[in-house]
């Protein structure tokens, strides 16, 4: 008994399986990459970067001036 697909003469040959697993994982990495740095993009992009410059990390690390309370002799 044969099936109606092999009877009609129209059916394409047979892809290797793996090609074609090839190319889905291929896809799949891809459309990873893209969805990735889209939320990148959207997400953490736009906010803005810290001030890394020498000046500003010593005045962030400079001890505060003493207030006008401390200076008055009140503890």
């Amino acid at each position: 008994m044969s099936t109606p697909s092999t009877q009609s003469g129209h059916r394409a040959p047979p892809r290797p399986a793996l090609r074609r697993l090839a190319r889905e994982l291929i896809f799949i990495v891809i459309a990873k990459i893209v969805l990735l740095t889209l939320i990148w993009w959207v997400a953490i992009a736009p906010h803005p970067r810290p001030d890394t410059r020498p000046a500003a990390i010593e005045h962030l690390l400079a001890p505060a001036a003493p207030s006008s309370a401390a200076s008055q002799g009140h503890p």
